[in-house]
């Protein structure tokens, strides 16, 4: 005698639950030695400066610390100088930002190229970045050197007038050019290496459709290459512009803020009221602001840039 098994009817609930991943607790106990670190050097210390704003915290100060509420962003607002120094790092961001990445640009198309010794030219373009900003400060410092340095013995050896003794860095209209050249040339190679690795994701076959096409080399730039790099292109450069607004190690090793605080970026100036004056209350409100500013800029720009390329 054969019995028969009646055929289970499956329902759309039961589907359903089914197909729905269980979560599983246990891969906490994975992320968390990744997670810790994070919070306890990053989360930890941000919420206490942010905490740290609404407070008049003071070094050597032998009464507790007060909670102040918005006195410190009050006194912020009516500070000419932090203005100043917000308006000295927008022109060194844009003005080391701009020149890095479209000299990174050409430096990256030009490595890309089947060219002999391609391999030493790109080990050599990486120097820069593998030193350290104080090597590279110091070193610029006696480039720049008015008596014995490279730029003056150059400038002299041509025959232009004007060369003998000129301190680039304490001159009042060449501080910031010079501090920003020097940007521009110890940021470069990051960016060069970026978008070389985006144009080595360019299939040649693109390329060679376009060529037979009769596409030149503008063409084929604008039609194939830039599309494909835009969106790292993009992103470099967002994050280019926030390194550089938060530059601090190079131009203190260059300038320490001057010549009359002709190069004092907003990092050098919370610096300066944290650890020169002693002001950790002020200077953590310096820090919120300039922060807040910030990702208010970079959110326009990037919402325009995203919305540029949807039209497109």
């Amino acid at each position: 005698m054969t019995l028969a098994t009646a055929p289970q009817r499956s329902t759309a609930a039961d589907a359903g639950r089914a197909a729905r991943p269980r979560p599983d607790h246990g891969a906490w106990f994975l992320v968390l030695p990744a997670l810790i670190p994070i919070l306890v050097l990053s989360v930890g210390p941000l919420l206490y400066g942010i905490g740290l704003a609404f407070t008049d915290a003071q070094s050597g100060r032998t009464q507790a610390t007060r909670f102040v509420g918005l006195l410190n962003f009050s006194d912020l607002f009516q500070d000419s100088l932090f203005w100043d120094s917000f308006r000295i790092g927008l022109l060194w961001a844009f003005g080391v930002t701009v020149p890095q990445f479209l000299l990174a640009l050409g430096l990256a198309l030009l490595l890309n190229l089947n060219l002999r010794l391609r391999w030493l030219a790109r080990a050599l373009a990486i120097i820069p970045w593998a030193m350290p900003e104080v090597v590279v400060g110091i070193m610029w410092r006696l480039v720049y050197h008015p008596d014995a340095g490279v730029l003056n013995e150059t400038l002299r050896s041509l025959g232009l007038s004007g060369a003998d003794g000129r301190d680039w860095l304490s001159g009042l209209a060449t501080a910031l050019p010079a501090v920003i050249v020097v940007g521009v040339w110890a940021g470069m190679p990051q960016t060069t290496v970026t978008l070389l690795a985006g144009l080595q994701s360019v299939p040649r076959e693109l390329h060679e459709a376009a060529s037979m096409d009769g596409a030149g080399a503008w063409r084929r730039f604008r039609t194939v290459t830039w599309p494909a790099i835009r969106p790292i292109a993009l992103a470099v450069t967002a994050l280019n512009f926030i390194w550089n607004f938060n530059s601090f190690a190079l131009v203190f090793v260059l300038t320490d803020g001057g010549p009359g605080g002709r190069t004092r970026l907003p990092m050098l100036f919370a610096y300066e009221e944290a650890f020169r004056y002693g002001q950790f209350g002020y200077a953590a409100t310096m820090g919120l602001a300039m922060v807040a500013v910030i990702s208010v800029l970079l959110a326009v720009y990037l919402a325009g840039r995203l919305k540029g390329g949807d039209d497109q």
